[in-house]
C-alpha cells in the first residue's frame, strides 16, 4: 500500500524590503507628532512663577518629558531608516539628513533634561529649610529659557534642514508624490523666515504668525507619514524600475550622486 501525497506547501510570498522600509518610515514620523500637547502640559512648568516653588503638577511635565524622548528617538530613526534609500539618490542630502536629525534630537534631550532639573529642584531643594525662594524662582526662569531655546534650534529649526535634504531626494526619486516634497521644499524657507524674526525677537513662538509658518512644514511630515504607512513607495519610481526585457535600464536623473541602477537591492 503506498503512502498518501501530499501536495507541497504554498510558498510564502516574500516580503519586498522597500515596503518594510516604508512602513517603518511611516510609522516613525508618526510617532513624532506625540508630543504635540507638549506645550500645554509644560505650561505650568513655563509660566507659573512659584512653580519651582510647589505650584502646579508633575503629572504633566512628566508626561510631556516622556513623549519628547520619544519624538527624539522616533526622529532619528526616521533618518537611519531611510538612509540607504536617501543615499541612493544623493549621499550629500541623505548625510544631511542623518546630521540634521540626529542634532535634532540632541537638542530635543537638552531641552528634556533641562525641564527634569526644573522638576528635580520643586521636589527636592524648595521644600528644604535653608532653600532660598527668590534663587530658586531665578533658576526656574533660566531653566525655561534654556527649554525655550532648544525648542526653537531643534524642533522648529531642525525641520527647515529635514524638509530640505529629504524633500530633495524624494522629489527627484519620485518614490512618494510630489506634492508632498514639494510642500517641505516650499515650507522650508518660510518655517526659516519666521525663525530667523523669533530670534531676533519680532514676534514670539506662540504668535499667529509663527505657527502659520509652520504648518507647511508639518503638514508635509504628517502626510508623508500616512503615505508611506498606508501606501509605501511609489513603484514607477526610477529608484524602483526594473531593467526592461531586452536589458536595458532607464537612465537615472543626474545631479550631485546619479541614482543607483534601478532595481538594486538596498544594503
Amino acid at each position: 500500500m503506498s503512502a498518501p501525497v501530499h501536495p507541497p506547501a504554498a510558498a510564502r510570498p516574500p516580503t519586498d524590503p522597500m515596503r518594510r522600509t516604508s512602513l517603518a518610515a511611516g510609522i516613525l514620523y508618526l510617532l513624532t507628532f506625540v508630543s504635540m500637547p507638549t506645550l500645554a502640559l509644560y505650561q505650568d512648568a513655563r509660566d507659573e512663577a512659584d512653580f519651582v516653588l510647589g505650584a502646579g503638577s508633575d503629572a504633566g511635565v512628566l508626561v510631556a518629558a516622556f513623549s519628547e524622548v520619544v519624538v527624539a528617538l522616533a526622529g532619528i530613526g526616521t533618518a537611519v531608516v531611510l538612509f540607504p534609500v536617501a543615499k541612493r539618490v544623493s549621499e550629500t542630502a541623505a548625510l544631511g539628513f542623518v546630521a540634521s536629525r540626529v542634532v535634532e534630537g540632541a537638542l530635543i534631550i537638552v531641552g528634556v533634561v533641562s525641564v527634569l532639573t526644573l522638576l528635580t529642584l520643586r521636589t527636592d531643594v524648595a521644600g528644604t529649610a535653608d532653600a532660598d525662594a527668590a534663587s530658586l524662582v531665578t533658576t526656574g526662569h533660566a531653566l525655561s529659557a534654556v527649554y525655550d531655546w532648544t525648542f526653537l534650534l531643534s524642533q522648529s529649526l531642525a525641520p527647515v534642514f529635514n524638509g530640505l535634504c529629504l524633500g530633495y531626494v524624494l522629489y527627484r526619486s519620485g518614490l512618494v508624490p510630489r506634492v508632498l516634497p514639494a510642500l517641505g521644499l516650499g515650507g522650508a524657507p518660510l518655517l526659516l523666515a519666521s525663525d530667523i524674526a523669533i530670534l531676533f525677537g519680532v514676534y514670539d513662538r506662540a504668535a499667529p504668525l509663527a505657527v502659520l509658518a509652520a504648518l507647511p512644514i508639518a503638514v508635509w511630515e504628517f502626510s508623508l507619514g500616512v503615505y508611506l504607512t498606508v501606501r509605501g513607495f511609489r513603484p514607477s519610481s526610477p529608484l524602483l524600475t526594473r531593467p526592461h526585457a531586452d536589458g536595458h535600464v532607464p537612465p537615472p536623473r543626474t545631479g550631485d550622486r546619479e541614482l543607483e541602477e534601478p532595481g538594486a537591492a538596498v544594503s
